[in-house]
């Protein structure tokens, strides 16, 4: 017998103040959560949200059209503690992507209207690490990527969201509307500036001016967000119906939720804090351990799983060689390279995120995980590597971490079976495995050489190139188990 509270949403009002880009499962499970909570116990209607999808995702958007922008959240606590939460604060959902029918841009002057209108007081976004188009190691903007070439030869249809908040932006300057906040919500450090980066970089290319007012005038809060949240499965679906849920727009997470915000608002905010938003000065702490401890865990999990034919979080925290593996990386790695206000507990931040790794009612596919390494693994482990190196220690965790990935993008676990390799770099990956075949002592400084993924200071480190290589040969002819057991191995 499960234990279930159903909280019903809340009318919808029509009023927006929010326009979101990235209607993904996050974004319904996180920022629109905590907004539907705080119009339901304020009853501060003004904050309803427009999200937009800009790449993939039609079907969910007129999916939600269809149901009146209505839709669960399932939040487990375990597999028996269920809260089932009703979410209507989305009040209109947009596409600007490729159509079926190959056309782009179906709901985007829709989109640009919403957002030049002065009531649009706030643009939050959660497009993945990749959806800026920076470079990993230098945060400068991609020009030669196909799509940011075309938004500046066609500023008027963007077709990515720095894009799209240049438009918009260019819109309100040339109304004498003042400028929305940017609240960037993906995982990467300081994302408030690179974000700021990306779109200043962008205007840049075709309206100076524009870019300095944006640079002068326009607010981009740092933020640390932190929920799991995995893909849908059958298996969610029919746990859903059991409950008497016939959605297909529902979305299931976890019941532990944290955001974390830069108070930065010109145009004003919803109060948040009354949800337990922490409202700070300076998010950056709080960003870095969360990338390193849990995103780096997640990220070691997946390439190690992944290789092994492992298929969920659960599944691997369940090994007791991995799950030492994850406490070692954390408290020996990790924790070192942080500078946290007095009092944090980190060894307690440690254990609670490894019994969150182990709730059951989750199916947090390894495979999701590991998508766009090449974007995330900077942030997650390369910096803090070198930052440990730099300071006389040692990562043979993340050595162990990286020869994983890199064996990873070859497209073949440890057992022969094929893998998508899901990477805006997936095809560079596949021409140097192709250039170098078996010879380890060639692909693993030619992968450490790639300076858009990792810092050079770190690829010069003849210690942390052997430690790699050294992992790689022992993954590839031992197994996970023989890998894990010679972790004892130094790195200088």
């Amino acid at each position: 017998m499960k234990d279930v509270t159903r909280i019903p949403a809340a009318a919808p009002t029509g009023r927006i103040g929010i326009v979101h880009l990235g209607l993904g499962a996050f974004h319904r499970a996180h920022q629109a959560v905590y907004l539907e909570r705080y119009r339901q116990r304020s009853g501060d209607d003004a904050w309803g949200i427009c999200s937009a999808n800009l790449r993939g995702g039609v079907a969910l958007v007129d999916a939600l059209r269809e149901a009146g922008y209505h839709y669960h959240v399932a939040e487990y606590a375990d597999r028996d503690t269920v809260t089932l939460r009703g979410i209507g604060v989305i009040e209109e959902a947009l596409f600007t992507g490729r159509d079926t029918a190959g056309e782009w841009g179906r709901d985007l002057a829709s989109l640009l209207a919403r957002m030049a209108s002065p009531e649009t007081r706030l643009v939050t976004l959660t497009v993945t690490e990749k959806g800026y188009f920076l470079n990993p190691a230098e945060g400068s903007l991609l020009r030669d990527d196909p799509l940011i070439a075309h938004d500046i030869a066609h500023p008027q249809a963007p077709r990515t969201a720095p894009g799209i908040l240049v438009a918009a932006l260019g819109l309100r300057r040339r109304a004498g509307v003042p400028p929305f906040t940017v609240l960037c919500c993906d995982n990467m450090p300081d994302n408030g500036q690179r974000t700021r980066a990306a779109v200043v970089q962008l205007a840049a290319c075709g309206d100076g001016e524009l870019a300095e007012w944006i640079e002068r005038e326009v607010a981009f809060p740092c933020t640390m967000v932190d929920r799991i949240v995995p893909a849908m499965t059958g298996t969610d679906f029919e746990r859903l119906a059991e409950l008497g849920v016939d959605d297909p727009n529902a979305v299931v997470g976890e019941a532990f939720t944290q955001w974390v915000v830069e108070d930065d608002f010109p145009l004003g905010r919803p109060a948040w804090e009354a949800e337990g938003v922490e409202m700070v000065a300076d998010v950056a702490p709080f960003e870095t351990m969360k990338l390193r401890m849990l995103n780096g865990s997640h990220s070691l999990l997946a390439y190690l799983g992944a290789l092994d034919d492992i298929e969920t979080v659960f599944d691997a925290v369940s090994r007791d060689d991995l799950r030492a593996l994850l406490r070692r990386y954390m408290l020996q790695e990790a924790a070192p390279t942080l500078a946290m206000p007095a009092g944090t507990d980190i060894e307690g931040y440690a254990e609670q995120l490894l019994y969150r790794f182990a709730n059951d009612s989750l199916r947090h596919r390894l495979q999701q995980i590991a998508m766009d390494g090449s974007q995330k693994l900077p942030q997650r482990w390369l910096h803090g590597a070198l930052a440990r190196l730099e300071a006389g220690g040692q990562v043979p965790c993340m050595a162990l971490g990286v020869a994983a990935w890199i064996r990873y993008t070859l497209g073949v676990d440890l057992h022969g079976n094929a893998h998508a390799v899901d990477d805006p770099m997936a095809s560079t990956f596949a021409l140097m495995h192709e250039a170098h075949g078996e010879d380890m002592e060639a692909l693993v400084p030619a992968f450490l050489e790639l300076d858009a993924v990792v810092p050079p200071a770190l690829a010069e480190r003849a210690g942390f190139v052997a430690a790699v290589v050294s992992a790689y040969r022992c993954l590839t002819t031992l197994g996970l188990k023989a890998a894990l057991a010679r972790l004892d191995a130094p790195t200088r």
